[in-house]
């Protein structure tokens, strides 16, 4: 990593960890200041503030990573998916699945083709996260860097499973859309730990190109 990349990160970083509270709570509470997600915990409150069409996403999350795994097999892509390892494999999810704040580089890999015509596996070079300590126990996680960014919040779901809703900014959009207010901007995932220092987040049936996105979490350095 360049000295410019790197200073460019902690710049990104400073300004996140400046703002983080107002962009999260603008995603999650419409911008109002007077609206606040549940407090992250282990008891499922997230599903307060879930859209239905989110919870019906997560809730087929194994049909998702069957039906995509099998597309790209199909594919001929069983040699890139055995590569992954662990992080391809949805049988594997480890204590403490959430990561801790800080700096991470983040790769996404689009898995199964959502329409004729796409492809049923790529995998993108790493790009900028970080993720956050917000109020009340919560922790934010933002991609930085990249045409599709995700930004929004985890929770603490079960020992072995977080779960992250959220929105995606595109292209150069300087701010989160606010969850709920567009079904297509909307995000859902499971987040996992599958090894040592190293994270998924596992996004089923998103609305563009593929059948399952995955992005990988490991520390930034």
């Amino acid at each position: 990593m360049g000295w410019a990349t790197s200073r460019w990160i902690f710049i990104a970083l400073a300004g996140l960890s400046l703002s983080g509270c107002q962009m999260f709570q603008g995603i999650f509470g419409g911008g109002r200041p007077d609206t606040q997600p549940p407090a992250a915990d282990e008891s499922g409150e997230w599903r307060q503030i879930a859209t239905s069409a989110d919870r019906d996403r997560l809730r087929r999350l194994r049909a998702a990573w069957t039906h995509a795994l099998q597309q790209a097999r199909a594919a001929g892509h069983g040699p890139e998916l055995d590569a992954l390892g662990p992080l391809a494999d949805p049988d594997v999810a480890l204590p403490d699945p959430l990561p801790s704040p800080g700096s991470y580089a983040c790769r996404t890999i689009k898995i199964g083709a959502k329409s004729p015509g796409m492809l049923d596996y790529i995998a993108y070079p790493p790009f900028h996260c970080a993720v956050t300590a917000e109020p009340g126990g919560r922790l934010g996680l933002a991609k930085l860097t990249g045409s599709q960014r995700q930004k929004g919040m985890m929770w603490a779901d079960a020992p072995r499973r977080g779960v992250f809703l959220g929105t995606i900014e595109l292209g150069d959009e300087g701010r989160p859309m606010a969850y709920g207010a567009d079904v297509d901007r909307d995000v859902a995932g499971v987040v996992e730990r599958v090894g040592e220092a190293r994270w998924r987040l596992a996004m089923p049936w998103p609305r563009w190109e593929s059948n399952l996105d995955i992005i990988e979490l490991t520390p930034a350095g």
